[in-house]
């Protein structure tokens, strides 16, 4: 085959198949080039009974099946012995989808928006922290927002990483530090959903192995230090027909179409129940807390940052860049899970022609309780708990994940709430052992 002619000419040895489990965590098999003849054709059997989300012992045979869409040839390495790797649909053994599968997920939702006469383009903001080492959050720097301060490391990781990126084919639009010690920030640029889930998966990784490279550790844990701001995976969306953004219109307020309006409404109204899938972990909600940038209030407004949903002014000519930022996923969440939530959150939104509420532009932390609740402005879920009470009635989220990743989902959380319930902290330790 000329793929594998081209892959050998460029001495490529090894071929990873890369895939995720049910939490996004990126897992893979390697094979050699001869054997990806057969993997095209056939695709290649393992055991998914260990994998988190997937098969019980009993029906544990999988079948990943490359993507070639998704072939790279990692830029590091033995030039000579190179490894590439590619994306894979998981399959049964007879050949058809599997619904564990977190990448078929997003294509089944895809294709809803498709026979709705939709793509869907989405573009994260990648915010994540170096350390000295993975053991404790010994910061690299003690810059803030857009600093500069010579000699920077991370700055210098960034570039490195950017490269990287770039060389497997993934376009960076910017990086900067962003507001807290060693926190900084990649944006990729605009895509279709699913190339910018694979691309989300490939980023967070190529981030870790360039940090490990160079003696650091990268960490996307939604809230390493406490009182500093956690990391976010804000995401910008939009629809598009063809090459028209179905969001823009030069006719309505805020250059917002009506089915930008009803998509917005859409996430506003499913987004206790979809905060489970964009914020996954008891982490997450030590992030989602008053005070800081990440969204706490169910609110949406054009220059706010103190919303959930924000909308990027227009600019004139820039019709193609009319999007909605989601501003509570956090860049620990399964991207495939993610974006399918939203994409249909907003699509729910449009097919029920959901009336958007009045822009909120006022700055809601410093808004006491009682002015909260007498404006009836809701917040997202405070803890994991309440997250999944929020998920587990939601028919919405079953719908778009499907029945198995859905209570595959929610029995995974239930049992990390139990562990974390259960687990003695450092807090606890400190605050209440001395005088109790």
């Amino acid at each position: 085959m000329e793929i594998i002619e081209k892959l050998k000419n460029k001495n490529v040895r090894f071929v990873e198949m890369w895939f995720t489990d049910i939490v996004g965590n990126a897992k893979s098999f390697s094979i050699t080039i001869d054997e990806l003849k057969d993997a095209i054709a056939n695709g290649k059997g393992f055991d998914g009974s260990s994998i988190q989300g997937f098969t019980r012992i009993h029906e544990s045979d999988m079948v990943a099946k490359p993507d070639l869409t998704t072939l790279q040839i990692f830029p590091w390495g033995d030039r000579k012995n190179r490894v590439a790797r590619v994306f894979c649909d998981i399959q049964n053994p007879d050949g058809t989808p599997y619904e564990g599968d977190p990448r078929y997920v997003l294509k089944r939702n895809l294709e809803k928006a498709k026979d709705m006469g939709f793509s869907f383009y989405v573009g994260p903001e990648m915010e994540f922290f170096y350390f000295i080492s993975s053991q404790k959050t010994e910061v690299l720097d003690r810059g803030g927002y857009f600093d500069l301060t010579p000699p920077d490391i991370g700055d210098e990781l960034r570039r490195k990483t950017i490269i990287a990126l770039q060389e497997m084919g993934i376009p960076v639009e910017y990086s900067h530090h962003e507001v807290a010690p060693s926190q900084h920030e990649i944006d990729l640029r605009y895509d279709e959903a699913l190339r910018m889930a694979d691309n989300v998966i490939s980023f967070k990784y190529i981030v870790k192995e360039i940090a490990q490279q160079n003696g650091y550790f990268a960490s996307f844990m939604p809230k390493p230090i406490f009182g500093a701001n956690g990391s976010g995976m804000h995401t910008h969306q939009s629809l598009f027909s063809d090459d028209k953004n179905e969001f823009f219109s030069d006719k309505e307020p805020y250059y917002l179409s009506h089915n930008a309006k009803r998509f917005i409404s859409g996430l506003l109204r499913f987004s206790k129940e979809i905060t489970l899938v964009t914020n996954q972990w008891v982490n997450s909600y030590k992030r989602i807390v008053p005070g800081f940038e990440a969204p706490v209030y169910v609110t949406w407004a054009c220059r706010n940052r103190s919303t959930l949903i924000r909308i990027p002014q227009y600019k004139p000519g820039k019709e193609k860049s009319t999007r909605v930022e989601y501003r509570s996923p956090d860049p620990a969440a399964n991207p495939y899970l993610a974006f399918s939530v939203m994409l249909r959150a907003g699509l729910s939104g449009i097919e029920n022609a959901f009336e958007l509420p009045p822009p909120n532009e006022e700055n809601i932390y410093t808004l006491n309780k009682q002015e909260i609740k007498n404006k009836k402005i809701q917040l997202l879920p405070g803890s994991l708990n309440e997250a999944i009470k929020e998920t587990e009635k939601s028919e919405m989220v079953r719908e778009a994940l499907g029945n198995h990743i859905f209570n595959t989902l929610i029995e995974n959380k239930k049992r990390i709430w139990e562990q974390y319930r259960s687990h003695i902290t450092s807090y606890e330790l400190k605050h209440d052992l001395p005088i109790l």
